[in-house]
Protein backbone atom coordinates (compact mmCIF):
# COMPACT_ATOMS: atom_id res chain seq x y z
CA UNK A 1 0.00 0.00 0.00
CA UNK A 2 1.25 3.49 -0.86
CA UNK A 3 2.26 5.75 1.99
CA UNK A 4 -0.63 8.11 2.87
CA UNK A 5 -0.33 11.71 1.72
CA UNK A 6 0.17 14.04 4.68
CA UNK A 7 -2.19 17.02 4.80
CA UNK A 8 -1.94 19.89 7.25
CA UNK A 9 -5.43 21.12 8.13
CA UNK A 10 -5.70 24.44 9.99
CA UNK A 11 -9.27 25.01 11.19
CA UNK A 12 -10.28 26.80 14.40
CA UNK A 13 -13.83 25.37 14.55
CA UNK A 14 -13.22 22.14 16.53
CA UNK A 15 -16.29 20.26 15.26
CA UNK A 16 -15.70 21.12 11.61
CA UNK A 17 -12.00 20.40 11.89
CA UNK A 18 -12.67 16.95 13.35
CA UNK A 19 -15.26 16.13 10.68
CA UNK A 20 -12.86 17.07 7.87
CA UNK A 21 -9.99 15.19 9.53
CA UNK A 22 -11.97 11.97 10.00
CA UNK A 23 -13.43 12.17 6.49
CA UNK A 24 -10.00 12.59 4.88
CA UNK A 25 -8.53 9.79 6.97
CA UNK A 26 -11.15 7.39 5.59
CA UNK A 27 -9.67 8.21 2.14
CA UNK A 28 -6.15 7.22 3.19
CA UNK A 29 -4.87 10.72 3.98
CA UNK A 30 -2.74 11.40 7.06
CA UNK A 31 -4.18 14.60 8.57
CA UNK A 32 -2.39 16.98 10.95
CA UNK A 33 -5.16 19.09 12.55
CA UNK A 34 -4.21 22.51 13.96
CA UNK A 35 -6.43 24.97 15.82
CA UNK A 36 -4.69 28.23 14.87
CA UNK A 37 -2.14 29.71 12.47
CA UNK A 38 0.78 29.72 14.89
CA UNK A 39 0.41 26.02 15.68
CA UNK A 40 -0.01 25.29 11.96
CA UNK A 41 3.28 27.00 11.12
CA UNK A 42 5.12 25.01 13.79
CA UNK A 43 3.64 21.74 12.53
CA UNK A 44 4.44 22.67 8.92
CA UNK A 45 8.11 23.19 9.83
CA UNK A 46 8.44 19.97 11.81
CA UNK A 47 6.27 17.51 9.84
CA UNK A 48 6.79 18.48 6.15
CA UNK A 49 3.20 17.97 4.93
CA UNK A 50 2.49 17.56 1.22
CA UNK A 51 -0.59 19.80 1.01
CA UNK A 52 -2.13 22.56 3.15
CA UNK A 53 -5.83 23.20 3.82
CA UNK A 54 -6.04 26.56 5.61
CA UNK A 55 -9.03 28.31 7.11
CA UNK A 56 -8.72 32.03 6.35
CA UNK A 57 -10.17 33.35 9.64
CA UNK A 58 -8.12 31.89 12.51
CA UNK A 59 -6.88 33.21 15.87
CA UNK A 60 -3.23 34.22 16.47
CA UNK A 61 -2.41 34.09 12.76
CA UNK A 62 -4.92 34.11 9.89
CA UNK A 63 -4.70 31.81 6.87
CA UNK A 64 -3.48 34.50 4.46
CA UNK A 65 -0.64 35.55 6.78
CA UNK A 66 0.31 31.92 7.32
CA UNK A 67 0.32 31.24 3.58
CA UNK A 68 2.55 34.27 2.92
CA UNK A 69 5.09 33.02 5.47
CA UNK A 70 5.09 29.52 4.01
CA UNK A 71 5.36 30.80 0.45
CA UNK A 72 8.48 32.69 1.55
CA UNK A 73 10.24 29.37 2.11
CA UNK A 74 8.29 26.97 -0.11
CA UNK A 75 6.75 27.98 -3.43
CA UNK A 76 5.75 24.44 -4.41
CA UNK A 77 3.42 23.03 -1.74
CA UNK A 78 -0.28 23.16 -2.79
CA UNK A 79 -2.52 25.40 -0.67
CA UNK A 80 -6.32 25.31 -0.44
CA UNK A 81 -8.10 28.10 1.45
CA UNK A 82 -11.35 27.54 3.34
CA UNK A 83 -13.43 30.62 4.07
CA UNK A 84 -16.85 31.92 4.95
CA UNK A 85 -16.02 35.10 3.03
CA UNK A 86 -17.58 35.56 -0.38
CA UNK A 87 -16.16 38.91 -1.45
CA UNK A 88 -14.35 38.85 -4.79
CA UNK A 89 -11.38 40.77 -3.37
CA UNK A 90 -10.86 38.05 -0.76
CA UNK A 91 -10.72 35.39 -3.45
CA UNK A 92 -8.30 37.51 -5.46
CA UNK A 93 -6.10 38.05 -2.40
CA UNK A 94 -6.02 34.32 -1.72
CA UNK A 95 -4.74 33.53 -5.19
CA UNK A 96 -2.35 36.51 -5.30
CA UNK A 97 -0.43 35.33 -2.22
CA UNK A 98 0.06 31.84 -3.62
CA UNK A 99 -3.13 29.89 -2.97
CA UNK A 100 -3.91 27.15 -5.51
CA UNK A 101 -7.60 26.73 -4.75
CA UNK A 102 -10.38 28.35 -2.73
CA UNK A 103 -13.42 26.67 -1.16
CA UNK A 104 -16.28 28.67 0.35
CA UNK A 105 -18.13 27.44 3.43
CA UNK A 106 -20.37 25.55 3.63
CA UNK A 107 -18.88 22.95 1.28
CA UNK A 108 -19.19 19.21 0.78
CA UNK A 109 -16.37 16.93 1.90
CA UNK A 110 -16.58 15.21 -1.49
CA UNK A 111 -15.81 18.48 -3.25
CA UNK A 112 -12.83 19.11 -0.96
CA UNK A 113 -11.49 15.60 -1.67
CA UNK A 114 -11.82 16.10 -5.43
CA UNK A 115 -9.93 19.40 -5.22
CA UNK A 116 -7.21 17.84 -3.07
CA UNK A 117 -6.73 14.95 -5.50
CA UNK A 118 -6.63 17.30 -8.48
CA UNK A 119 -3.92 19.43 -6.86
CA UNK A 120 -1.87 16.39 -5.84
CA UNK A 121 -2.10 14.99 -9.37
CA UNK A 122 -1.05 18.32 -10.87
CA UNK A 123 1.86 18.58 -8.43
CA UNK A 124 2.98 15.03 -9.23
CA UNK A 125 3.10 15.80 -12.97
CA UNK A 126 4.97 19.04 -12.29
CA UNK A 127 7.58 17.26 -10.16
CA UNK A 128 8.38 14.68 -12.84
CA UNK A 129 9.16 17.51 -15.25
CA UNK A 130 11.51 19.29 -12.85
CA UNK A 131 14.59 17.10 -13.18
CA UNK A 132 17.22 18.97 -15.16
CA UNK A 133 20.49 18.14 -16.89
CA UNK A 134 23.11 20.86 -16.41
CA UNK A 135 26.21 19.90 -18.32
CA UNK A 136 27.31 16.64 -16.70
CA UNK A 137 25.17 17.24 -13.62
CA UNK A 138 21.61 16.14 -12.90
CA UNK A 139 19.51 18.39 -10.70
CA UNK A 140 16.40 16.92 -9.07
CA UNK A 141 14.57 20.04 -7.93
CA UNK A 142 11.72 18.38 -5.96
CA UNK A 143 14.25 16.34 -3.95
CA UNK A 144 16.75 19.26 -3.87
CA UNK A 145 19.56 16.94 -4.98
CA UNK A 146 22.51 17.69 -7.31
CA UNK A 147 24.43 14.74 -8.82
CA UNK A 148 27.63 14.70 -10.90
CA UNK A 149 27.89 11.66 -13.21
CA UNK A 150 27.91 8.53 -11.03
CA UNK A 151 29.17 10.21 -7.88
CA UNK A 152 27.28 10.46 -4.63
CA UNK A 153 24.48 13.05 -4.84
CA UNK A 154 24.75 16.33 -2.95
CA UNK A 155 21.81 17.44 -0.82
CA UNK A 156 21.17 21.15 -1.38
CA UNK A 157 19.58 23.52 1.11
CA UNK A 158 16.14 24.94 0.33
CA UNK A 159 17.56 28.27 -0.84
CA UNK A 160 20.40 26.69 -2.83
CA UNK A 161 17.88 24.49 -4.66
CA UNK A 162 15.46 27.33 -5.39
CA UNK A 163 18.22 29.67 -6.49
CA UNK A 164 19.61 27.03 -8.87
CA UNK A 165 16.09 26.30 -10.14
CA UNK A 166 15.55 29.95 -11.08
CA UNK A 167 19.01 30.17 -12.68
CA UNK A 168 18.16 27.13 -14.83
CA UNK A 169 14.76 28.53 -15.78
CA UNK A 170 16.57 31.67 -16.99
CA UNK A 171 19.53 29.79 -18.51
CA UNK A 172 21.69 31.98 -20.78
CA UNK A 173 19.66 35.02 -19.73
CA UNK A 174 20.12 37.41 -16.80
CA UNK A 175 18.32 36.48 -13.59
CA UNK A 176 17.20 39.79 -12.12
CA UNK A 177 18.90 40.30 -8.74
CA UNK A 178 16.11 42.33 -7.15
CA UNK A 179 13.33 39.98 -8.25
CA UNK A 180 15.01 36.84 -6.92
CA UNK A 181 15.95 38.54 -3.64
CA UNK A 182 12.33 39.54 -3.05
CA UNK A 183 11.10 36.06 -3.98
CA UNK A 184 13.55 33.98 -1.90
CA UNK A 185 14.66 36.38 0.86
CA UNK A 186 11.60 38.60 1.24
CA UNK A 187 13.32 41.88 0.31
CA UNK A 188 16.35 43.14 -1.60
CA UNK A 189 18.22 45.00 1.14
CA UNK A 190 22.03 45.05 1.41
CA UNK A 191 22.31 42.22 3.94
CA UNK A 192 20.11 39.84 1.93
CA UNK A 193 22.09 40.73 -1.20
CA UNK A 194 25.31 39.74 0.55
CA UNK A 195 23.65 36.53 1.70
CA UNK A 196 22.67 35.69 -1.89
CA UNK A 197 26.27 36.30 -3.02
CA UNK A 198 27.34 33.64 -0.50
CA UNK A 199 24.80 31.17 -1.90
CA UNK A 200 25.98 31.86 -5.46
CA UNK A 201 29.56 31.10 -4.35
CA UNK A 202 28.38 27.82 -2.80
CA UNK A 203 26.61 26.82 -6.02
CA UNK A 204 29.69 27.62 -8.11
CA UNK A 205 31.77 25.31 -5.91
CA UNK A 206 29.22 22.51 -6.20
CA UNK A 207 29.16 22.86 -10.00
CA UNK A 208 32.91 23.25 -10.51
CA UNK A 209 33.55 19.71 -11.77
CA UNK A 210 32.17 20.69 -15.17
CA UNK A 211 34.14 23.51 -16.81
CA UNK A 212 31.33 24.20 -19.28
CA UNK A 213 29.12 25.52 -16.46
CA UNK A 214 29.48 29.13 -15.34
CA UNK A 215 27.44 31.44 -13.12
CA UNK A 216 28.37 34.93 -14.23
CA UNK A 217 27.89 38.09 -12.20
CA UNK A 218 26.28 40.68 -14.47
CA UNK A 219 27.15 43.83 -12.53
CA UNK A 220 24.17 45.99 -11.68
CA UNK A 221 21.64 43.46 -13.00
CA UNK A 222 22.02 39.96 -11.56
CA UNK A 223 23.39 36.55 -12.53
CA UNK A 224 23.52 34.44 -15.64
CA UNK A 225 23.88 30.64 -15.82
CA UNK A 226 25.78 29.46 -18.89
CA UNK A 227 26.06 25.77 -19.71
Amino acid sequence: MNKPTTILLAEDEPALGQIIKESLETRNFDVLLCKDGEQAFEIYQSKNPELLVLDVMMPKKDGFTLAKEIRGIDDQIPIIFLTAKSQTQDVVEGFSIGGNDYLKKPFSIEELIVRINNLLHRTSIQKTSEIFNIGQYTFDFPKQVLKYKEEQPLQLTHREAHLLFHLIKNKNAVLDRSLILNKLWGNDDFFNARSMDVFITKLRKKLNKDDSIQILNVRGFGYKLIC
